[in-house]
């Protein structure tokens, strides 16, 4: 099975991701995956905005695919910032409008790729966060994103609780831009990507290009600062000793 769907719908492309027996959780491949579809469609004249969403109704993504990271040291931690830095730049780079689509839970990098998106559509169900701290992971991104949309204040306490969000909250402070039933989440994506995709091109494509100039030293700073704390983190052992704890916890809850 693909870790990936992709598909058309007139001049709206949709990437559906698709590992929903682990949460739709992304290992390096799968983003590789996501990376070379958005790509595609940012060059794809016949396509005008996209929409991401997740296979399932338990979560748009789970975040990192934790048995991946697992036995990572320092050096490949450094490596793994770096594909990070490759997928954030993609989106952020991308010239047509992103709707996220959140059927379900947006954890930890998922949280992040989600409001690295225009438009957030999603349901009372759904829950978003940075619960990274609970495995034993510096969170360098989540908080230079939570911050620049957040502020100081609330990103402090989101990373250091690493709770998630119900989607009521959500919407208040303004992450969810709209919340609908369920089963009219991806309808109601379809229907903001379509109007957006009738907009003027060029206007877009500027639009687009200066939120990310606006925001370019921030994402610089936070990279540099992710391979150097992840280094120290993964040298230390804690996201190993952190990961073995939660697979034993699951294991028994299974």
């Amino acid at each position: 099975m693909s870790s990936i769907v992709l598909e058309t719908q007139g001049s709206v492309a949709v990437i559906t991701l698709n590992r929903p027996a682990v949460l739709n959780a992304w290992t390096t491949a799968m983003r590789n995956e996501i990376i070379d579809a958005l790509i595609a469609y940012d060059a794809d004249p016949a396509i005008k905005a996209l929409i991401l969403t997740g296979a399932g109704d338990r979560a748009f993504s789970a975040g990192q695919d934790l048995s991946e990271a697992h036995d990572f040291d320092g050096e490949r931690a450094v490596e793994w910032v770096g594909e990070w830095e490759r997928y954030y730049a993609t989106l952020r780079g991308l010239s047509k409008p992103l709707v996220i689509a959140l059927n379900g839970t947006a954890a930890g990098s998922a949280f992040q790729v989600a409001l690295l998106g225009d438009v957030r559509v999603g349901h009372a169900g759904v829950r978003m966060g940075q619960p990274e701290i609970n495995s034993g992971i510096p969170s360098t991104t989540g908080p230079w994103i939570m911050n620049s949309m957040l502020g100081m204040s609330r990103t402090i306490e989101l990373t250091l609780t690493g709770r998630l969000m119900d989607a009521d909250e959500c919407q208040r402070i303004g992450l969810i831009h709209h919340l609908v039933p369920a089963n009219e989440v991806f309808a109601k994506s379809l229907q903001i990507a379509n109007e957006l995709a009738a907009k003027p091109p060029i206007a877009m494509r500027l639009d687009k290009q200066r939120f990310r100039e606006m925001s370019d030293p921030g994402f610089k700073n936070c990279i540099e600062a992710g391979r150097r704390l992840q280094k120290e983190a993964y040298d230390s052992g804690e996201p190993a000793r952190m990961m073995e704890e939660f697979f034993k916890q699951r294991a028994k809850q299974a």
